[in-house]
């Protein structure tokens, strides 16, 4: 984001981090124009959080005063869930100018040698405002995104957790757990030495960060339990075709697996084949 913003231009842009070696990180990417918070806070700033959700939810009570000198908040986590439930924490003013969002982009890599100032171009980002959100505050965090060249989309915050549920959590919950699976399998040595490229795609984000994966699947449990039910399911029907040897069943499946997918990415991207 701040990568993007800077060559946008028109923003002042400070970055706040905890840990040393990401500070060192930043003052070298020559990106941020100071690494500490600005001593005065006002309506024409805004607060991004940007780490994972656990985390984004203790800091947001901590951040009334800049709330109460007008400053906007708003994130970038994956589950939204835990987040509205934080801002019961501040008084019902200062809620409303917390502006909870989630950009649909990213990488399994991580860190500010992995950032990309075009991440977000033509990308989705979602926006779950509150009922009584201020629409001065939605509009500069869509001002925000709208620099970084993103597509801006509104839900609820609990159709936002039960889409990422099934659209990013479970596939990235399949693909730790395919690896896993394959770690522990006593034929271990062959299948990573003949792995196609079909598995290197398929197993991609099984190189994302532990930490953050392991929080996105305690704080959406709910939701990613549900996906996983319906998919299991479905992973019953394939292996009962498998096992009955029923290959017409198994024609229909896929192709209509295929279609869909054809379909869904066509609409998200335009072209079905070079969608990432």
């Amino acid at each position: 984001m701040a990568r993007g913003l800077r060559a946008a231009g028109g923003w002042t842009l400070h970055g706040v981090d905890t840990a040393a070696p990401a500070r060192v990180a930043a003052e070298a990417s020559g990106v941020f124009h100071a690494l500490t918070m600005p001593e005065a806070l006002g309506p024409e700033d805004v607060i991004v959080l940007a780490m994972p959700t656990a985390a984004a939810a203790a800091v947001l009570p901590t951040l009334a005063p800049a709330l109460a000198a007008g400053a906007t908040v708003t994130d970038v986590a994956s589950v939204k869930g835990p987040l509205a439930e934080a801002l019961g924490a501040l008084p019902p003013a200062l809620q409303r100018q917390v502006v909870l969002g989630h950009p649909i982009a990213g990488s399994e890599r991580s860190g500010m040698a992995a950032s990309d100032g075009a991440l977000f171009h033509g990308r989705r980002v979602v926006l779950t405002p509150l009922g009584d959100t201020a629409p001065e505050a939605l509009g500069k965090v869509e001002q925000l995104w709208s620099a970084l060249g993103a597509e801006i989309e509104t839900l609820s915050v609990e159709a936002h957790d039960a889409v990422l549920a099934r659209t990013s959590h479970l596939p990235h919950l399949l693909a730790f757990a395919l690896v896993d699976a394959l770690g522990a399998d006593p034929h271990r040595e062959a299948i990573f030495r003949l792995v196609a490229g079909g598995f290197r795609d398929f197993t991609r984000i099984a190189g994302s960060d532990p930490t953050m994966w392991s929080q996105i699947f305690t704080t959406n449990g709910p939701a990613l339990l549900e996906a996983l039910d319906r998919f299991e399911a479905t992973l019953r029907s394939f292996r009962g075709a498998i096992a009955a040897e029923d290959g017409a069943a198994l024609f229909e499946a896929i192709a209509r697996a295929r279609a869909t997918r054809d379909a869904a990415l066509a609409e998200s991207f335009g072209d079905a084949h070079d969608a990432p």
